[in-house]
């Protein structure tokens, strides 16, 4: 079993910046790429900005620029960066790990979401 753990989600006023991060534990044996999503009521999860393992980074068109994610191999712990934040962010923000297993399958892993609001 893998579990994520996300931190520092909150509310922040327009214009401010948070810090998101999510700690993998458990059965892991390789980490292919480690990201963030975030979802609002009724639409559907969307991709923020994924890294791999060796550091390459994309990011969504409207974050490029205000985020910023990297990672700690070491402590298999990704984070998110959230600067000029606009109202428009204001969503639950996912975590979500692919590595493999000990019998090198690939799988994926979701965090339980933290909530960021943006106050305009």
């Amino acid at each position: 079993q893998v579990q994520l753990v996300e931190s520092g989600g909150g509310l922040v006023q327009a214009g401010g910046s948070l810090r998101l991060s999510c700690a993998a534990s458990g059965s892991i044996f390789h980490i292919s790429d480690m990201g963030w999503y975030r979802q609002v009521p009724g639409k559907q999860r969307e991709l923020v900005a994924i890294i791999t393992r060796g550091g390459s980074s994309n990011y969504a068109d409207y974050v490029k620029g205000r985020f910023f994610i990297s990672a700690d191999n070491a402590k298999n712990t990704v984070y998110l960066q959230m600067n000029s934040l606009k109202s428009e962010d204001t969503a639950v923000y996912f975590c979500n790990v692919a590595l493999y297993d000990r019998y090198f399958s690939l799988k994926d892993y979701w965090g339980q979401g933290t909530q960021v609001t943006v106050s305009s």
